[in-house]
């Protein structure tokens, strides 16, 4: 057996410590991420056990790390290598870290009907109309942006394409960045423009 071993690495974003284990937690290409403890009830047993912490804000979980958001009051310095063992020891034990993905359509027994359950008070990304440019728009983030952000530390997720403009969500520590606008508009927009004439613009929806 492999002994698990986990390492804190920084991301552009201050507010965000990275947390990379030796083993995947999730399927590769999935993420999810929680606001609050009581989003990651019954979902991420990991991330809920995280918000114990009083310093701990938000918790972004991809294929291979955690990245942890913290308060404004607490530097890294004090709590970094508490963090890192306690993820460590929980992979170690072979606790869960997700047993269900939130967001997911569920039945709704009472009602007998079927129901779109949402775990957080965030806005609800808007829903678009299919477009032809959507794979080719997918394929270059996945090439040229997903190892990118997912190496410092947080994910990119296309939401759709709509009269020129390109809209994503970025979550992990790329929500939030201080640099996440000059990223989205220096480099995402730039990228996608020069493969892609059509597009005229790139834009983040905030959670």
């Amino acid at each position: 057996m492999v002994p698990v071993t986990v390492y804190s690495e920084m991301t552009p974003n201050p507010s965000t410590m990275k947390f990379v284990a030796n083993k995947y937690l999730l399927p590769t290409g999935a993420s999810v991420e929680f606001e609050n403890k009581a989003a990651a009830k019954g979902y991420s047993p990991l991330a809920e056990a995280l918000f114990d912490f009083p310093f701990v804000n938000k918790v972004f979980i991809a294929v291979n790390f955690v990245t942890v958001a913290k308060t404004d009051n607490v530097p890294w310095d004090f709590i970094t290598m508490e963090l890192r063992e306690f993820i460590r020891e929980w992979i170690s034990f072979g606790k869960e870290v997700l047993i269900a993905m939130p967001n997911q359509v569920v039945i709704d027994t009472q009602e007998n009907e079927t129901v779109a359950q949402s775990t957080t008070q965030s806005p609800v990304p808007p829903s678009f109309e299919p477009s032809p440019l959507d794979d080719a728009i997918i394929d270059l983030l996945d090439q040229y942006v997903r190892p990118a952000v997912a190496n410092d530390g947080g994910a990119i997720d296309f939401l759709g394409f709509e009269e020129g403009k390109v809209t994503v969500m970025l979550k992990g520590s790329c929500a939030g960045c201080p640099s996440s606008t000059a990223t989205l508009k220096g480099g995402i927009e730039n990228l996608l423009k020069q493969h892609l004439p059509e597009v005229k613009e790139v834009v983040a929806f905030n959670t």
